[in-house]
């Protein structure tokens, strides 16, 4: 596997150059990765069927200027920004391994990761909580979340993303989202701040705990990103489409 450990100046160009690596490996031009990826400026990140008006304080972020942008996976919205971590992994979609169908990926990689973070921090952690898999694709200390991910699938490859809190302004998550459309049982109808949490870690630790989990061996050159493919991430007919 191969590693990008990239942050591109704007958040279009750090939600394009995943679909690129997707594009890439699906028609033969690249293979499996790991990336990383911080945002230095906050903004919010859509899945690809949420509605904005029903998941986001849109008129509060167009006052904080904090720009909406759109994924090409599924999942709920986040808030991006700086202490907040990002992780791509592209996998090859193998018809009777551990990535045949979404769920049997998700089970894979989130119990992975889990395993790589769980040996940084040990058993337990200062709230009594353990590192754990909660609802389909969280990653949790304890009952406080501090991952969430999702996927796309594509013929022969498949696109795996998610976030890592570990130094994030957790003021931000409900200063910028409504309470969310859909929400894990583990919740229990708990407000942001008393639901998200971050990971007691430093981004470097985090990022070689998953090299190692994932078996990186060489650096990827990064790739080019197509103008149209931009245009896709820069415009509102994609951002705001629903």
């Amino acid at each position: 596997m191969t590693l990008l450990d990239l942050t591109l100046p704007t958040p279009a160009e750090n939600l394009a150059i995943d679909e690129v690596l997707l594009d890439l490996a699906e028609t033969g031009q690249g293979g499996e990765t790991l990336r990383f990826w911080e945002s230095p400026l906050p903004f919010v990140v859509v899945g690809y069927a949420n509605k904005i008006a029903t998941e986001v304080k849109a008129e509060t972020c167009a006052t904080l200027g904090v720009p909406i942008f759109r994924r090409c996976s599924g999942g709920g919205t986040v808030v991006q920004g700086p202490g907040c971590l990002n992780y791509t992994l592209i996998l090859r979609i193998a018809d009777t391994g551990p990535t045949r169908n979404v769920t049997s990926t998700n089970r894979f990689v989130m119990e992975r990761n889990r395993a790589a973070l769980a040996s940084l921090i040990g058993a337990s952690v200062a709230n009594g909580g353990v590192v754990q898999v909660r609802g389909h694709t969280d990653l949790a200390i304890g009952a406080l979340k501090f991952s969430g991910n999702s996927q796309r699938r594509r013929k022969r490859f498949l696109l795996f993303h998610g976030t890592m809190l570990y130094a994030f302004d957790l003021a931000l998550v409900d200063r910028l989202l409504k309470f969310p459309s859909q929400q894990p049982d583990y919740r229990r109808g708990r407000a942001h701040d008393k639901f998200v949490t971050n990971l007691p870690l430093l981004a470097a630790d985090i990022k070689r705990a998953l090299q190692k989990a994932w078996s990186v061996t060489h650096l990827l050159s990064p790739p080019a990103i197509t103008s149209e493919l931009l245009e896709k991430y820069q415009s509102g007919e994609w951002n705001k489409k629903f």
